[in-house]
């Protein structure tokens, strides 16, 4: 079970060093699937892609380096939290496909919250 949440943890912190890349490039040279990023402010959009990069960083090195390794369940809660508020985001722009991907990423995440917290703890 151990080896599962580690390939979990390093799926979902790179999925989300992808989308904070995204999120902190200028919205010009943005993909077109992440149309949305024209509509938010752009103190918003660098506060996301930041608090994104936080959480990948908080899945993988705390647990690696032994350093407060509670860290990582607290930053896959925190990502799920994210992913409630993205979905939320993309309900009301009727963006369907987003919101595929945010239901996917929160319920990868809650699994490493949940396996981190309860299930094999460091």
């Amino acid at each position: 079970m151990t080896i599962v949440l580690w390939v979990l943890q390093a799926l979902v912190a790179l999925a989300f060093l992808i989308h904070a890349a995204g999120m902190l490039k200028p919205p010009a040279q943005v993909q077109p699937g992440m149309s949305y990023i024209h509509d938010l402010p752009a103190g918003l959009r660098r506060y996301i892609g930041v608090i994104e990069i936080l959480g990948a960083i908080g899945l993988i090195l705390p647990p690696l380096v032994n350093v407060l390794p509670i860290l990582a369940p607290l930053a896959a809660a925190g990502l799920v939290i994210v992913m409630v508020l993205a979905i939320a985001y993309h309900i009301r722009r009727r963006e369907n496909p987003n919101i595929g991907l945010n239901l996917v990423l929160a319920v990868l995440a809650l699994v490493v919250a949940y396996g981190r917290f309860v299930l094999v703890p460091f």
